[in-house]
């Protein structure tokens, strides 16, 4: 709160108009040190790739707005929710407070070029379900990703051990709420946390992981991995190296 009063924040509706600011001065500054770090390391026309996960990913896109592209050459995203929430959707709350209206207001979209490279990866842990009715979906049943540009496509790759539970359960309906908080809807596929619709960018390279749970907190690398699990890893590092 010295922050805020230091700014002359004087009310909870004030603060909500600063959030961008709040997050430049909090964590911006350390991801331009780390950035400067790692230049450190590079050659002199060497270029950095960035990797974001959860909401790592939009943080670096507002750096990347903020600071420019002039020295990065990718950005990789690990179930980052891109998307605000639509509004109007009856019991959907902005869990961010407005900053991810903010980064799709201000922020460059997504490309895929040989000079900038959008990566957006997701995961299909779990199928969520309202919270009412019934919704099932076979293993199966793969969601398409409209886009207007060829490098820009939807890529799944699949774990054969995967399979879709017979019919909605508590945990899918309890995951589906968080779901529809992130992008209005609760029967659709995520990794647990962040839905797959939100994880992905138009313009960019999007790719999903069958069986990829959000989170290293109550992961397992054989019946639960994460994005960083060594099995997922190596599914998606080649694009730091190409």
């Amino acid at each position: 709160m010295s922050f805020l009063a230091a700014m002359g924040v004087r009310s909870f509706t004030e603060h909500l108009a600063c959030l961008p600011a709040c997050v430049h001065c909090r964590y911006l500054g350390r991801v331009e040190e780390a950035v400067a770090e790692a230049k450190e390391l590079c050659s002199p026309d060497g270029k950095l790739s960035l990797i974001g996960h959860s909401a790592g990913g939009w943080l670096a896109r507002v750096y990347m707005e903020e600071f420019g592209t002039s020295d990065i050459s990718l950005l990789l995203t690990l179930g980052t929710p891109h998307l605000p929430p639509p509004k109007g959707v009856s019991g959907v709350i902005d869990q961010t407070r407005g900053l991810l209206y903010y980064v799709e207001k201000n922020c460059a979209p997504a490309v895929y070029t040989p000079e900038l490279r959008y990566v957006c990866i997701a995961g299909r842990y779990i199928k969520g379900a309202r919270l009412t009715g019934n919704s099932i979906t076979t293993a199966d049943e793969i969601v398409a990703v409209d886009t207007t540009s060829e490098a820009a496509e939807a890529v799944m790759i699949s774990a054969d051990n995967i399979s879709a539970p017979p019919g909605p359960t508590f945990r899918s309906r309890f995951v589906g709420q968080g779901y529809k908080q992130v992008c209005g809807r609760a029967d659709v596929w995520g990794d647990g946390v962040v839905p797959e619709v939100s994880a992905h960018l138009e313009g960019a390279l999007n790719i999903s992981f069958d069986g990829v749970y959000h989170s290293p907190v109550g992961s397992d690398d054989e019946e639960r991995p994460w994005y960083g699990s060594p099995a997922i890893l190596q599914q998606w590092v080649h694009h730091l190296l190409s």
